[in-house]
């Protein structure tokens, strides 16, 4: 290869796939997400509204906007996943009595019912991803540490 070419490929570097962070970032996030299906399946829940959910059981009250925060969401996103989770009885959604323009979701009886069911799934993933506790422990605090610059 001339100097030429190889100064033109180095130029480029930096948009290989393996020079990414993004990438497997995405990737493994994809297969984590893909794992939790067969778990999820049994609770009738997608991967967004067992986060919802987790989120539901552990603050039991809050509003649209705090809990799309909670979770990186949207509205646009979050708004369809409050419907199908209230329309399986889990949450309720109501106007803020303080003030209307805030939307309140409420966890119900039957959603936090649902919490016994979904005991079983984080060991479950725990298995597909074997990690060791160092391991997932550092993973974890590097990808809040992200999670929190951005």
């Amino acid at each position: 290869m001339s100097n030429n070419k190889k100064a033109n490929t180095e130029k480029y570097d930096s948009l290989l796939l393996k020079n990414q962070l993004c990438f497997p970032l995405y990737a493994v996030s994809k297969e984590i997400i893909r794992r939790y299906k067969p778990f999820l399946d049994k609770l009738d829940l997608t991967y967004t509204q067992y986060i919802t959910m987790m989120a539901m059981w552990e603050y039991r009250e809050m509003n649209v906007k705090e809990l799309g925060e909670k979770l990186y969401l949207d509205s646009g996103t979050l708004t369809p996943v409050l419907k199908k989770l209230e329309a399986k009885g889990y949450v309720t959604r109501s106007r803020s009595r303080k003030d209307e323009r805030n939307l309140i979701v409420s966890i119900t009886d039957e959603g936090l019912a649902l919490r016994e069911q979904a005991l079983d799934v984080p060991a479950g993933i725990a298995k597909c991803i074997c990690l060791g506790t160092d391991e997932a422990q550092a993973l974890y605090s590097t990808l809040y540490k992200i999670l929190n610059m951005i």
